[in-house]
């Protein structure tokens, strides 16, 4: 989802060769292979957006896919880009390296203060490492490795599972066949009150090639030499039970809306502080609810082959 919304903006650049590989032309967790496309192509700018992801169930059922493969992809890719001679290079993580207890917006320097959420703990573990990595080629060989700190992202391309995916396209999905078929009630999971904050892709592709793109000394002032992440978001969040009221407002689902508290709820408030990239010159465009409009639109036009 991220990496395609990257390439659509990239393209629309007339001085930029954008290169890119499908999954089943390069397994990223594969060391030579991706040392080979590495020497094989001739590469000025990485942005590794890859990665395995997905929502709670999908965290709490595969723990061990979750962190072995991001953990081999970031290690081949920024290893391999190093090995080419590659200075520039952009690592997308997660909101979910914070604590889960982190003082609220979280700021950058929350990253290792705390105990981590449980349900996703191993992914976020391997985004922490990611940033680690990057961090550690700059200090060692000077790189100039950034990395971007997402929070919740949706959008076109999505997956859209009703289990295995994140809130906001299971939503959708679930809404649109509710009102399809007629239904009266449709559970959500949880109890509704968690607080969390979305991005739309697009945001998200944007702030990644600005961040890319800022000059070196201008980058650096605005970090540290160990704490070289950025926050991306909006700096607004709202209750799952918003969420879930928009929504159903978005697919013109009519039926009632209930919760199931026996549901696990994550974190309780997850927003980020967008001070630092706010300092860079960059906001955001969507709106919550034109977000969602745009991703159901997507949805719809879509439905013999999204993903899920």
């Amino acid at each position: 989802m991220v990496g395609s919304a990257i390439v659509r903006q990239l393209e629309q650049q007339n001085d930029i060769e954008v290169i890119v590989r499908t999954r089943s032309e390069l397994d990223l967790t594969n060391q030579q292979a991706v040392r080979d496309f590495f020497e094989t192509e001739k590469i000025d700018q990485v942005y590794l957006a890859a990665a395995k992801v997905g929502g709670i169930v999908a965290n709490n059922t595969y723990p061990a896919d979750f962190i072995y493969e991001n953990l081999m992809i970031e290690c081949n890719i920024i290893h391999s880009a190093h090995l080419s001679g590659i200075q520039q290079l952009l690592f997308l993580g997660s909101s979910c390296i914070y604590p889960k207890l982190a003082q609220q917006p979280m700021q950058e320097t929350a990253l290792l203060t705390g105990t981590l959420e449980e349900t996703n703990e191993p992914y976020a573990v391997a985004k922490i490492a990611g940033i680690k990595l990057c961090e550690s080629y700059n200090r060692q060989y000077g790189r100039d490795y950034r990395s971007v700190m997402p929070t919740n992202l949706y959008g076109p391309h999505d997956n859209f599972h009703l289990e295995n995916s994140h809130v906001i396209p299971a939503l959708l999905r679930r809404f649109h066949e509710a009102k399809l078929n007629g239904d009266v009630e449709v559970v959500a999971w949880g109890s509704g009150k968690p607080m969390r904050e979305f991005l739309h892709v697009s945001d998200m592709a944007a702030a990644s090639i600005h961040v890319m793109n800022l000059d070196k000394a201008v980058y650096d002032k605005n970090t540290e030499p160990m704490l070289s992440h950025i926050n991306v978001g909006t700096g607004v969040d709202c209750t799952i039970r918003e969420l879930v009221e928009t929504v159903a407002k978005v697919t013109g689902f009519e039926g009632n809306i209930a919760f199931d508290a026996t549901k696990p709820d994550g974190a309780p408030r997850k927003l980020m502080n967008v001070d630092r990239l706010a300092s860079l010159g960059w906001k955001y465009s969507y709106s919550l609810e034109e977000g969602l409009q745009d991703a159901y639109q997507w949805f719809l036009a879509n439905q013999d082959n999204f993903r899920g």
